[in-house]
């Protein structure tokens, strides 16, 4: 907090004391938790599922508090609501008018996605392969080794060369964007939005507000990095410049993303925008941003044909690759999916025939098969209970469907009430912690989520 204590000074607002009152808080309260946990433990398997849940938790309720206290949102359930969006990456908000904060709260609000970002890349990358769970498990079906693209024997150096990579490309946005004319305030938080792929800014209108092109390319080019699988940034950047050629999940990433902006073009052509180049300008980033979970908007899907929003509300249960910032179900699950599904189908033909799932030119495990298998039955399944519950509070279909996608998925903006130019403000309380939640279990790969729930893991 303190980077955002130093911007509240800088430009005089009046939310410094709630910034370092909530640093004192943090420090004291971690203090005397470190004093009376100092003596070394073993970390088993049910304690890491303890850390992560509970840390991000935590996270949320002690980051909600200079909100709460500078009044600029008075409801800790509000406030709490838009840390953990910050800290899960997903960008919704219940802010009718963003540019009202002061730049201390703006900064830290924006800062909370480049923490929770790079919080999950370790996660997936460096310690739940560890606890047999999360998207690197996937990966491990192409390369093989006890840490994914074998980035370093050790969890802590492995986290070092993910921190680095991610410091790199940040600094790489910072400088583009102020190139194009923002100031460093804003390059820096737009950057945290684009790389985390979180979609909170600094304006109302998101990166409409900026009307440019040159900033519009700038951040698409570093969404669709920020959906990439960060091990291959590292191997590109150690001089294999051919990594993301032979990556499949790279490939089909790419071959996806074009796809969706050739469909979308002329729907969003002759529903809104009869310019061709502005239907494709518009297309193309509302498809990153989506595809990538990152939520930004630089125009109003909700003014689309119905396919359109249709098939925006679609690709919000897509997201990035394995290892990315990316939320939802993520590129190389819904391959693997797919490619069961096409063995299933030749199975009928050739009951005796073996047909192990491939990716890569190896065969993926019966076992990783299965977990995709369950993982996607149980996405499914509470996205239909989130659903419900939401109606049940009293909103309407299209609302509680995409509300509910665009939490579960850690994309943001959604269609009806919480469309691109709405939030979640009038969301009932009891909503909001439950779409809160559901912005945990997304970001969290469900399973380290739900395993904290069951009896057996607090029987001894």
């Amino acid at each position: 907090m303190l980077p955002a204590a130093a911007f509240s000074w800088y430009y005089g607002g009046g939310d410094l004391f709630s910034l370092l009152a909530t640093f004192l808080l943090c420090l004291i309260s971690g203090g005397v938790v470190f004093y009376f946990t100092r003596d070394e433990i073993e970390l088993r398997m049910r304690e890491g599922f303890a850390v992560v849940v509970f840390g991000w938790t935590l996270m949320a309720a002690f980051g909600a508090l200079p909100f709460v206290l500078s009044r600029a949102i008075p409801s800790y359930t509000d406030a709490f609501f838009e840390t953990m969006s910050g800290f899960s990456t997903t960008g919704a908000s219940i802010l009718n008018n963003v540019e009202a904060l002061p730049h201390g709260l703006l900064f830290w609000r924006s800062l909370t996605h480049w923490i929770g970002g790079m919080g999950i890349i370790v996660l997936s990358l460096a310690i739940l392969p560890y606890l047999g769970i999360g998207g690197m498990q996937l990966y491990k079906a192409e390369v093989p080794g006890p840490i994914p693209d074998k980035l370093s024997p050790r969890i802590k150096e492995t986290a070092k060369i993910l921190w680095g990579v991610y410091l790199l490309i940040s600094a790489l946005e910072t400088v583009l964007l102020m190139f194009g004319g923002m100031s460093l305030f804003d390059a820096l938080c737009h950057t945290f939005g684009t790389v985390a792929t979180g979609g909170f800014s600094t304006r109302n209108l998101s990166i409409a507000a900026f009307d440019s092109l040159y900033i519009e390319i700038v951040v698409m080019v570093f969404m669709v990095l920020a959906g990439t699988n960060f091990s291959l940034h590292y191997r590109v950047l150690k001089g294999d410049w051919k990594a993301y050629f032979r990556d499949r999940e790279f490939l089909f990433y790419i071959k996806l993303l074009v796809f969706f902006t050739l469909v979308l073009t002329p729907i969003v052509f002759f529903s809104t925008t009869p310019h061709l180049g502005k239907a494709l300008r518009s297309s193309v980033f509302q498809v990153i941003s989506i595809v990538t979970t990152t939520g930004f908007c630089t125009d109003d899907f909700e003014l689309w044909a119905e396919g359109g929003q249709l098939i925006i509300l679609l690709l919000m249960f897509v997201g990035g690759c394995a290892a990315s910032t990316g939320g939802s179900v993520k590129i190389i699950r819904i391959m693997l999916l797919f490619k069961h599904s096409v063995n299933e189908i030749k199975k009928v033909l050739h009951p005796n025939a073996y047909l192990p799932v491939r990716l890569g030119g190896r065969v993926v495990s019966e076992e990783v098969v299965t977990n995709i298998l369950a993982f996607f039955l149980l996405y499914l399944l509470i996205f239909v209970f989130g659903t419900v519950a939401m109606a049940l509070l009293g909103l309407d279909l299209i609302t509680a469907i995409s509300s509910v996608a665009a939490t579960l998925g850690n994309v943001g903006p959604g269609l009806a009430s919480v469309g691109p130019m709405n939030n979640y403000a009038e969301i009932p309380s009891v909503g909001k912690w439950l779409l809160s939640f559901f912005m945990m279990l997304g970001r969290l790969e469900l399973y380290t989520v739900i395993v904290v729930l069951l009896p057996d893991f607090w029987e001894r």
